[in-house]
């Protein structure tokens, strides 16, 4: 691995994985131009776990909350699995803990809901996304929907519901589109926070669930490229770039996702649809002049 590239490929990623507009477009974009189809499958698991780490960074007192509501929740579902076989045991009158007592806990709900198509989807197209990863037509094709759904989105009127208006409809119907957009060139962030906007969620709260609800999936997806390394190999020049474009993927990943959060609300998506649409097109011209 060159420096140079590790360098690159992290900017990229830190910057296009939070940004409406495809860090796997780009990356495979990237790739080809460059002749780093080959490129290491650890390299790309670290690059993704760095920018995971931006979100902990950027949400993480969310992210803490969640994580405590989701063990009591645990915690009060197993107390009712043994009050109810008390009850089998001796009938009477019995006292359930109410689990979903909080907006947290409704949250943790929400994405569990979410995270279930994506996972489905997800494992289905699994040899689909490996396949077309490199192939800079598919690329194309999607980035150019990207640009076309980035693009109307302008024109969708703003919602209001926030968490608690939320519905288990409105996390299922996000968290399919989260599993389509493993398709290299459909941003994940551009087409779920579309998709909530859909719904009829307050833009702000689109993008904050968006890449909240993005951590078990992302978490999943790493586990499951974590097989497919296999015996590679490491050099230790390796190591020193791996670090380095880790660093750059997560530092660039917080910046871009602090900057997405604070122009969601102001209606610029169709200039991330005109770059969208820029890059499409010249993922399609150099998939035919490599040919």
């Amino acid at each position: 691995m060159d420096i140079l590239k590790a360098v690159l490929m992290g900017f990229i990623q830190g910057a296009t994985e939070f940004l409406p507009v495809s860090s796997s477009g780009h990356l495979g974009l990237i790739k080809g131009l460059f002749g780093m189809e080959d490129a290491s499958i650890l390299f790309d698991v670290l690059l993704h776990f760095a920018t995971l780490l931006a979100i902990f960074a950027v949400f993480f007192k969310d992210i803490i909350k969640l994580v405590v509501e989701f063990g009591l929740m645990c915690r009060d579902i197993f107390e009712n699995i043994i009050t109810f076989g008390k009850s089998l045991s001796a009938p009477g009158h019995s006292e359930y803990i109410h689990v979903l007592s909080s907006p947290y806990r409704k949250f943790v709900l929400l994405i569990i809901i979410s995270t279930i198509p994506t996972g489905i989807i997800g494992v289905f197209m699994k040899d689909i996304v490996e396949y077309t990863s490199a192939n800079l037509l598919v690329t194309g094709i999607c980035l150019l929907c990207t640009g076309l759904i980035l693009a109307l989105s302008d024109f969708l009127a703003d919602g209001d519901k926030k968490l608690k208006e939320m519905n288990n409809f409105d996390a299922f119907a996000i968290g399919t589109v989260q599993g389509i957009a493993t398709l290299p060139g459909l941003s994940r962030s551009g087409t779920t926070i579309v998709a909530a906007i859909l719904c009829g969620i307050d833009r702000k709260f689109a993008a904050k669930y968006s890449f909240i609800m993005s951590i078990p999936a992302v978490l999943g997806a790493l586990i499951l490229e974590l097989f497919d390394i296999g015996s590679e190999s490491v050099t230790g020049g390796d190591v020193g770039c791996y670090i380095v474009g880790m660093v750059i993927a997560a530092v660039v990943g917080f910046f871009a996702l602090k900057f997405i959060m604070n122009i969601v609300v102001s209606r610029y998506f169709k200039y991330f649809a005109y770059y969208c649409g820029l890059i499409g097109l010249v993922s399609i011209i150099v998939y035919f002049v490599k040919r």
